[in-house]
C-alpha cells in the first residue's frame, strides 16, 4: 500500500513537495487560504482540501505529514503530528529558535515518529557528487570550507513575512543562512567556535538581509560563510579546500545558473591543477531524492539525518550570531 501524505502548507514549496512524492500518495491538503489546498488537492485524486491543518494531521488514513508552512507554525504542526503519530517531513529551519525546538524534540522523542528537516540542499547533485569523492579521501585532509548563497528580494521584500521577527525567527541567515550552516556540519562536523556578524544594510525591516560567519571545529577546520538578500543576481557558491585537492560547487539551476561541480586536484609538483568538471542541467530532483530517503528511513527504521538534532545544531549556531549582532529576536517569538 503507498503510504498516504498530508501536506499542511501549499504555497510554492508544498506544490513542489507534492511532485516529489515518487510512490506515495497525496490524501490530504491543508492552508490557511483554502483557495490554495484546493488548487493543490484538484492535481491529485481522491485528494481533499482543508483550512484546518488539525484536522489533516488528525485523520487516522495519513501516515506522514510534510510541513511547509512560515516559520512560525512549524513546530507547532510537528508537535502535533506527532502527538497523533504520524512521521513528519517539515522545512527548515524547522523552528523559530532553539527553545522552540526543544519542545518538537521532546515531543518527538515521547513517540517512535521519525522526523526529517527539509535541507533539501543536500541532495543536489552536484553537493552529491563533492560528498562522494570526499568520501573517498580525494581530497586528503579538510581545511576549510568557503559558503556564499544570496538573492536580490523583490519590490515589497521588507513588508513579507520574512520581514517580520515574530513570524520568521530572523532574516537571511535563518532562512538562506542554515542550508550552508548545515552543508558546512555536514562536511566539518560540529563547530566549537563561533563568531560572525548581522546586519540590516539596505531594506528597511527589523532582521538581518546579511550575515557574515567564521566557524571553527576544535581541530580548527573552518567555514567561512556569507549570505545576503542584498545579491541582486542570485548566487550559489560552496568551496570545500582539502590539503590535495578542492571542489567547488556553482549554481543551484533556475535564476542561480547551472548547477556545476569542479574538482581541482593537487598535482605532486603543485602548480595548475588537474580540472575536472561535472555539469546538472536537467533541473533540481533534490526534492525527489530527499524524500525517497525519507521512506527508506521509516521503511529501515533508521535516525532521519539531517533531523532535529541537525535542525537545532544550525539554530544553536544562527542564535549567537544574533546575540553577537545586538538582535533579539527571541524575544520578539516569545511575545507572540
Amino acid at each position: 500500500m503507498k503510504p498516504a501524505v498530508a501536506i499542511v502548507g501549499c504555497g510554492a514549496v508544498g506544490a513542489r513537495r507534492a511532485k516529489a512524492l515518487g510512490p506515495a500518495r497525496l490524501i490530504a491538503c491543508s492552508d490557511i487560504d483554502r483557495s490554495r489546498a484546493e488548487a493543490l488537492a484538484s492535481t491529485v485524486d481522491d485528494a481533499v482540501a482543508t483550512d484546518d491543518w488539525r484536522a489533516a494531521v488528525a485523520r487516522p488514513d495519513v501516515e506522514i505529514v510534510i510541513v511547509s508552512t512560515v516559520n512560525d507554525s512549524l513546530a507547532a504542526i510537528v508537535r502535533a503530528a506527532v502527538e497523533e503519530g504520524k512521521h513528519v517531513l517539515v522545512e527548515k529551519p524547522a523552528a523559530r529558535s532553539v527553545a522552540e525546538i526543544d519542545e518538537v524534540i521532546a515531543a518527538a522523542g515521547a513517540r517512535r515518529c521519525k522526523v526529517r528537516v527539509g535541507f533539501n540542499h543536500r541532495y543536489h547533485p552536484a553537493v552529491q557528487k563533492a560528498r562522494e569523492l570526499f568520501e573517498t579521501g580525494a581530497l586528503g585532509g579538510l581545511m576549510f570550507l568557503r559558503g556564499r548563497y544570496g538573492h536580490g528580494g523583490r519590490p515589497g521584500y521588507d513588508t513579507e513575512w520574512r520581514a517580520d521577527p515574530r513570524r520568521s525567527g530572523g532574516g537571511e541567515l535563518i532562512d538562506q543562512g542554515v542550508h550552508l550552516i548545515d552543508l558546512s556540519r555536514w562536511f566539518l562536523g560540529d563547530f566549537a567556535h563561533v563568531t560572525g556578524f548581522a546586519h540590516t544594510y539596505f531594506w528597511q525591516m527589523p532582521v538581518d538581509d546579511n550575515a557574515f560567519l567564521l566557524l571553527r571545529t576544535a581541530r580548527d577546520e573552518a567555514a567561512f560563510l556569507h549570505v545576503s538578500c542584498t545579491e541582486w543576481k542570485n548566487l550559489f557558491s560552496f568551496e570545500i579546500y582539502g590539503r590535495t585537492g578542492k571542489l567547488q560547487v556553482d549554481g543551484l539551476g533556475g535564476s542561480y545558473g547551472v548547477e556545476r561541480l569542479t574538482f581541482y586536484e593537487m598535482l605532486p609538483e603543485m602548480g595548475p591543477p588537474e580540472t575536472i568538471v561535472w555539469e546538472y542541467p536537467r533541473g533540481d530532483r533534490s526534492w525527489s531524492l530527499e524524500f525517497a530517503e525519507f521512506l527508506d528511513d521509516i521503511r529501515l527504521d533508521r535516525l532521519p539525518s539531517p533531523g532535529l538534532a541537525d535542525a537545532r545544531a544550525a539554530l544553536v549556531i544562527v542564535e549567537a550570531i544574533h546575540r553577537q549582532s545586538g538582535y533579539d529576536f527571541g524575544a520578539a517569538v516569545e511575545r507572540r
